[in-house]
């Protein structure tokens, strides 16, 4: 990869993780459309605990599951700004690991596939070149394209 993509790369990295660690602690604190239209109907205090109404909101239940990750916070940190700041840095460090892993994977897997294609077309020019016909396999065919 170029000198340029890294620094592009990285710089991307970097402002991903301020925005999610710093950032997101400053983004609303209102519902977004699925926990507002879930609480369509029902009255709450001040504390936003439901007071009244009938409303869907009112069979919520804890994860089941949980995880460190639950609720936008880490599970054991007492601190919200750092508990949250923390998760959105997991969080953008660890999709960062996933899609790099899968664009290392396709890439490799398109590398060598031209690398491949390149080989069959030299075989091929050296059968010519020896006034031998060779005949292209349907694969060579697609892999010479694929390259």
């Amino acid at each position: 990869m170029k000198k340029r993509s890294w620094g592009f790369l990285v710089g991307g990295l970097l402002v991903a993780l301020l925005l999610a660690g710093v950032v997101s602690n400053f983004a609303s604190s209102h519902p977004d459309g699925l926990d507002s239209s879930l609480r369509e109907g029902c009255t709450f205090d001040a504390e936003d605990n439901i007071t009244g109404g009938n409303c869907p909101a009112q069979q919520e239940k804890e994860h089941e599951i949980g995880g460190p990750l639950a609720d936008y916070g880490i599970a054991g940190i007492d601190n919200e700004f750092l508990s949250t700041g923390l998760s959105g840095v997991l969080g953008v460090l660890l999709t960062f690991a996933v899609a790099g892993g899968a664009f290392w994977l396709v890439r490799r897997r398109g590398a060598q596939a031209a690398e491949r294609g390149a080989a069959d077309g030299q075989a091929a020019e050296r059968g010519a070149a020896d006034g031998q016909a060779v005949e292209a396999t349907p694969e060579q065919t697609s892999a010479g394209r694929a390259g």
